[in-house]
């Protein structure tokens, strides 16, 4: 595969990229707009973009709104509850329809690399089981890693931790927690000890489900980053939403980030959901129930955004865009800035390659594998102001989709009242 006339991220200049048995074998700048050729990709000045990373979702719970029962006060612990309910509903075909729904839906908006958090507070670990053999069989398309996610607890729920080990011996390819719905503070912290314990016993990464509350003293992030740091495995280790963090006071955020950035862990945050989750039990004024994300990033701790549900019951929307997450998240954080727009693909591409510790094999370079999409637009703050869509995905030299830009024709009476307006 050639293509010609494609733009690239911070680069002005035109580029002309060849892909050969799957892998970029040549990168080199255009000096003028080239004529299409047979058997040539023109790319007619478009922004060609390593593919989105979705560094966090439900796959096992996506597309189950309401069944069978509605999440009616909007917060985290009903979203729980609710599922409780729908979990016993779980069966291979069901688990299996909707991950093929949703993951197609991802695959259309540019996701080709996904981390999905799956609950193993289940006996008959089904939803574990289906996605772990769904991962293999659709590696073609798409990279999925697979969480290991103790919903209810990994101590709180009966035989929880026992489940989780299993889950690991299936192949689960990361370790999840989540300690803020422990019943108690020290279970919170224990499972937290476990969890480093566990990631280095099995050889696996670790992505947890941090202090997801408003409460200033659920402070179970320092917890999971002082071990990281001891057992200097912090680049393995992820730590999502973090909500609790928009509450902490600045003077022990300030020392709590000289820890964070030593660490080396990772960051995720998922704006639309923390915004819809959070902030529940608040009359006025509501916190925005987000975790820092401009200050991890201005920290230069690593942090990206994700969606965390499509349809499920703890956020009944979603519609598989990441665009559409960054937009929200760049306004909720205050990331307004010019140069928050010129780097802001970052947060939902470079970054998030780097928290799934892929980045060898992610990127637009000579030598990587032949994984881009094509967004319609010439750079990040271009693509992001018009919500570029995204008009190819290709992998592996493979074209898994591509979409025909919508064409609005504007009336002739339109267009001459407009005309008159102006005049």
């Amino acid at each position: 595969m050639k293509i010609i006339n494609a733009r690239l991220r911070h680069k002005s200049e035109l580029h002309t990229l060849t892909i050969e048995n799957g892998v970029f074998t040549d990168i080199q700048e255009q000096g003028e707009r080239l004529p299409a050729g047979d058997g040539q990709l023109d790319a007619q000045g478009k922004l060609l973009c390593a593919p989105f990373v979705e560094p966090h979702i439900h796959l096992d719970a996506a597309l189950t709104a309401g069944e069978p029962n509605w999440n009616q006060s909007g917060t985290l612990f009903e979203g729980i509850e609710r599922w409780s309910e729908r979990k016993p509903m779980l069966t291979e075909q069901d688990v299996r329809q909707r991950v093929n729904q949703t993951v197609e839906l991802l695959i259309q908006n540019g996701v080709q690399h996904i981390r999905t958090h799956v609950d193993i507070t289940d006996p008959s670990l089904v939803g574990l089981r289906t996605l772990c053999a769904m991962r293999d069989e659709l590696k073609e398309q798409v990279d999925i890693q697979v969480v290991a996610f103790p919903q209810e607890g990994m101590l709180s729920y009966p035989r929880g931790l026992a489940l989780l080990e299993e889950a690991l011996k299936i192949g689960a390819d990361v370790i999840g927690g989540i300690p803020h719905f422990e019943y108690t503070r020290e279970m919170g912290e224990t499972s937290m000890k476990k969890v480093i314990e566990l990631a280095i016993q099995y050889d696996r990464l670790v992505d947890v489900h941090c202090d997801e509350i408003d409460d200033p003293n659920s402070r179970f992030l320092e917890v999971l980053a002082a071990e990281a740091l001891a057992h200097g495995i912090g680049p393995r280790v992820t730590a999502s939403h973090t909500t609790a963090m928009g509450s902490y006071d600045n003077a022990y955020c300030s020392k709590l980030f000289r820890l964070l950035k030593r660490s080396g862990i990772n960051f995720i945050s998922c704006p639309t959901e923390s915004l819809h989750l959070q902030g529940r039990f608040d009359s006025y004024p509501k916190r925005r129930g987000l975790t820092r994300v401009k200050e991890l990033n201005e920290a230069g701790i690593n942090v990206c955004l994700a969606q965390d549900s499509i349809c499920d019951p703890w956020y009944s929307l979603g519609n598989g865009k990441l665009l559409r997450t960054l937009d929200f998240g760049l306004h909720i954080c205050h990331m307004m800035g010019y140069r928050d727009f010129s780097h802001s693909l970052d947060l939902i591409t470079d970054n998030g390659a780097k928290t799934l510790k892929m980045e060898e094999r992610y990127g637009i370079a000579v030598g990587k594998p032949g994984n881009f999409i094509l967004l319609d637009g010439t750079d990040d703050y271009s693509v992001l102001r018009n919500q570029g869509e995204v008009l190819m995905s290709v992998r592996h030299g493979r074209t898994l989709m591509q979409r025909t830009p919508s064409h609005v024709v504007m009336s002739t009476e339109a267009q001459n009242s407009l005309c008159e307006d102006a005049a």
